[in-house]
C-alpha cells in the first residue's frame, strides 16, 4: 500500500478529528541512506550499545534491495578531528562521541559501502547539517529519501526533519531504525509520521523497490 493511499488514523477517544493525518507520496526517484551503522552501536559493552542487531539486519535487507533496484545509496558515519573541535558543544555534551575514534567508528560489515557509494562524514545529528548530502541528492534528482540507521530519537529524527525541510520526502523504514530504549524509539516514530514524513514497514519498502 502506498503511503498516500493509507486510511487516515483514528483519533484518540475524546479528541475529535485527527489534524495530523496528512501523507506524503512516495516519489519517482528514491535514494537510500544508512545513518551511522557503526560498530559503537552493536558492540556489547560500548557506551552506545543498543542491545539488539535487529535494525542492522533490516537495514542490510533494504540495502540489498536498493542495490538490486539501482537506487543511489548514501552511508554516513561520525568522526571528529583532534580534540573534537569540529564537534563543538555536541561533542562536549555527549561523552560517548569521544570513543568513535578507532574500531568503534567503523561501519558494520553487513552494510559496508560498495564501490561508488557515497560515504558522508558528519559531526552532528542530522546527516544534512554541515555536509554535502542535500546537494548530492539534488544533483541526482532524488525526491524521496529512504532512511535507515541509528538512533531513532537522535540522528534519524534530525535527518528526517532536515530532509523534509530540504524538499525530500522522508520515508523512515520502521524495522531498519533503532534506539537504546523502546520509549523514545516509538515516540519519535510517532512524531515523524505525524508531522515530518512517512514511516513504512520494511515489507512495504521491499515491495515498492
Amino acid at each position: 500500500m502506498r503511503g498516500g493511499d493509507r486510511p487516515a488514523r483514528s483519533p484518540a477517544p475524546g479528541q475529535g478529528v485527527n489534524p495530523f493525518d496528512g501523507t506524503l507520496p512516495f516519489g519517482e526517484r528514491p535514494a537510500l541512506i544508512l545513518i551511522d551503522l557503526m560498530r559503537a552501536y552493536f558492540e556489547p559493552g560500548a557506551d552506545l550499545y543498543m542491545g539488539s542487531r535487529d535494525c542492522l539486519d533490516s537495514a542490510a535487507r533494504v540495502l540489498s534491495a536498493a542495490r538490486a533496484a539501482g537506487l543511489p545509496v548514501v552511508h554516513t558515519r561520525v568522526a571528529f578531528g583532534a580534540g573534537g573541535l569540529d564537534g563543538g558543544l555536541f561533542y562536549r555534551k555527549v561523552p560517548p562521541l569521544r570513543r568513535l575514534a578507532g574500531p568503534l567508528g567503523e561501519l558494520m560489515p553487513e552494510v559496508a559501502p560498495a564501490d561508488g557509494e557515497v560515504v558522508i562524514v558528519k559531526q552532528y545529528a542530522s546527516a544534512f547539517f554541515g555536509t554535502t548530502l542535500a546537494s548530492t541528492l539534488t544533483a541526482l534528482r532524488v525526491d524521496t529519501l529512504l532512511i535507515t540507521g541509528v538512533s531513532t530519537s537522535g540522528c534519524i529524527r534530525a535527518s528526517a526533519v532536515d530532509a523534509v525541510q530540504h524538499g525530500f520526502v522522508p520515508v523512515v523504514v520502521r524495522q531498519a531504525v533503532g534506539d537504546r530504549d523502546p520509549g523514545p524509539h516509538e515516540a519519535n516514530l510517532f512524531d515523524i509520521q505525524a508531522k515530518y514524513g512517512e514511516v513504512w514497514d520494511e515489507e512495504e519498502v521491499l515491495r515498492r523497490l
